[in-house]
């Protein structure tokens, strides 16, 4: 079993920038593909980034491209969000998964393990 707790988030305006957390427990990451996900009010939830188990690949869903990167610390078990020039239409509960075997798999919505979400609001 693994354990997501992600934190971070927060109230900002456009433009700004924020840095989310997902800290990992119960087992090591090194094996897992991990992404973020993302649900707004009144909408589905959605892909944002996935990054393979190495960092070596890395997807991104074309509304936050360019402006979001996804990292990841194997040693210290935790995966990055960072999160430039925020629109409004960002704001939504930020989710952190995990999965196997691929970032591809997690890229097409599935995964093993999800956190509880860390909400992300930016005024316009």
């Amino acid at each position: 079993q693994v354990q997501l707790v992600e934190s971070g988030g927060g109230l900002v305006q456009a433009g700004d920038s924020l840095r989310l957390s997902c800290a990992a427990s119960g087992r090591t990451i090194t094996t897992y593909a991990m992404g973020w996900f993302r649900q707004a009010p009144g909408k589905e939830r959605e892909f944002v980034a996935a990054i393979t188990w190495n960092g070596l690949v890395k997807f991104y869903a074309d509304s936050v491209k360019g402006r979001f990167a996804i990292s990841r610390d194997n040693a210290k078990n935790t995966l990055t969000l960072q999160m430039n020039a925020l629109e409004p239409e960002d704001t939504a509960v930020y989710y952190c998964a995990a999965g196997t075997p691929s970032a591809a798999r997690i890229r097409s919505g599935s995964a093993d393990y999800w956190g509880q979400g860390t909400q992300v609001t930016v005024s316009s």
